[in-house]
């Protein structure tokens, strides 16, 4: 009995002193940030004086986040190959090619007008304020995701430390905000990496733990749970059941999703284009390691756990496989605290894109009304940064059984605005009537609204798809007519 004790207080003391010593490196790590960020230029971008592997890191584990870590794995817990296929593949694929085409375009037009945000480079690019302001608005839209990421660290702090969960998200929330305010897009990169690393660790030490579950071959495991668990398309599923839902919907959804804020900015980090291809070899394979995290779906599917809600599924996994016994809590704890990092990494980087945002978009461009001038932009930053906070943790205090639907409800919305404008923008480089980009975007936003809340449409990525479609054939359209118009116009 008083070996066991002894084991408990170490583990305890192990628990504790991990945990201390995760906040302190973060702490320290956002305090050499904030000596960096002088104004809201270095808030929102830095300085460009970041390596471009560090900037790669960051990339990935943004992309990543609890997402992937610890609400994806429970899509694929219930729905199986299927859900597997549309995250683990069809994203991937989504993501290679979007950067790909757009990474160094997209760039070139950022840099040549000092863009900081996703709205400026719009309003750059197209000349109209009412355009750039919409985008702002819209991009608001993001918080939905950060109530997610809230909700997820909330049960992972619940789980490691035995807290009550209105506990956990008020610490969850008082301790990412307080590193962000500190440093800006500097502690969001510098504890990115760190936090980037320790998620590499896990997600490859999860991986090869549990194959132990495919002892008996990778199909022959998954059609033990139902033929059709082990189908590349679910019959049974109601998010995943055909070609367009798995492949087609997870591919063209993910590429519009890399054109949010907290994600495409990044690409402003690099000083010159010969840093792009390290940037991108560095985010494709660091997330390639990151998506074997879905993996947990299938293994805690096989081990027979029985859990409550989808998205404790990798919490419960976790606990079952390493909760009791030898270096079973030590583990546990390490895992733990990565999977809060895993949040944190894209959390931080919301945040700092929606605070430059509001400042950048929606406050300056009228700041002469105010009568306050640019040079109190970083202050007011972080004012806003704190309202974002408050207003996102109301919404998780009492948040939707489905939180990982419900952010995709508002991110995929945004996404789906967002493809046209900046595609095209970056993929043409005339003049683009301003009536096509707007109306492509308008197009996407409320259609994905309308379908996924008033048509019937129950997978997000579905909804969106549909309405990417509807906005790609507006603005082909309407190219095609305004081109056809200026030609006959030139030859009268």
């Amino acid at each position: 009995m008083d070996a066991n004790r002894g084991m408990g207080m170490s583990t305890e003391i192990f628990k504790y002193g991990m945990t201390a010593l995760f906040i302190g490196i973060t702490f320290y790590l956002s305090w050499i940030g904030m000596k960096k960020t002088k104004d809201l230029k270095g808030f929102s971008i830095g300085n460009r004086d970041m390596n471009p592997i560090l900037i790669g890191i960051t990339m990935a584990a943004s992309i990543a986040s609890t997402a992937t870590f610890v609400i994806n794995p429970g899509f694929v817990f219930v729905h199986g190959l299927s859900a597997y296929v549309h995250y683990g593949v069809a994203a991937t694929l989504g993501i290679v090619t979007a950067f790909l085409i757009l990474t160094k375009g997209f760039r070139r037009v950022g840099e040549v007008k000092g863009s900081l945000t996703i709205p400026d480079w719009i309003f750059h690019r197209y000349g109209s304020r009412g355009l750039a302001t919409f985008f702002a608005m819209i991009n608001l839209l993001s918080i939905t995701f950060v109530v997610l990421i809230l909700v997820g660290c909330s049960l992972l702090i619940t789980s490691l430390f035995g807290i009550d969960q209105k506990l956990a998200l008020t610490l969850a929330l008082l301790f990412v905000f307080s590193y962000v305010l500190m440093g800006g897009t500097y502690a969001h990169a510098y504890t990115n990496t760190f936090q980037g690393f320790m998620m590499i660790i896990i997600a490859l030490f999860l991986f090869v733990h549990g194959l132990k579950y495919f002892e008996g071959g990778f199909f022959t495991s998954l059609q033990s749970v139902s033929v059709n668990y082990a189908a590349v398309f679910n019959p049974e599923s109601n998010l995943y059941y055909d070609f367009f839902s798995v492949f087609v919907s997870g591919f063209v959804i993910t590429f519009a999703l890399m054109l949010q804020p907290h994600i495409l900015t990044k690409i402003f980090y690099l000083k010159e284009d010969k840093d792009v291809n390290k940037f991108l070899g560095t985010t494709f394979i660091v997330g390639t390691c990151f998506t074997l995290m879905l993996f947990i779906g299938f293994y805690a599917k096989l081990s027979g756990l029985q859990v409550a809600r989808q998205d404790m599924v990798v919490t419960s996994y976790i606990l079952q496989e390493f909760g009791t016994g030898g270096m079973g809590p030590y583990i546990m704890t390490f895992i733990s605290l990565t999977m809060l990092a895993a949040g944190l990494s894209t959390l931080d980087g919301i945040l700092v894109a929606l605070s430059a945002m509001v400042v950048n978009d929606i406050y300056m461009p009228f700041r002469k009304a105010t009568g306050v001038g640019p040079e109190k932009g970083l202050m007011l930053s972080r004012f806003v940064l704190i309202a974002v906070g408050l207003f996102a943790y109301a919404l998780a205090w009492n948040p939707p059984a489905l939180v990982g639907l419900f952010a995709q409800k508002g991110v995929y919305g945004l996404a789906a605005a967002s493809l046209v404008p900046i595609m095209f923008g970056t993929l043409f480089k005339r003049d683009l009537p301003l009536l096509v980009v707007a109306g492509a975007g308008a197009i996407g936003l409320f259609g994905h609204l309308y379908l996924n809340v008033f048509g019937g449409v129950l997978n997000p990525a579905v909804s969106a798809m549909y309405s990417i479609v509807a906005s790609l054939v507006w603005a082909i359209v309407g190219l095609w007519l305004t081109t056809t118009k200026t030609a006959k116009a030139s030859l009268a």
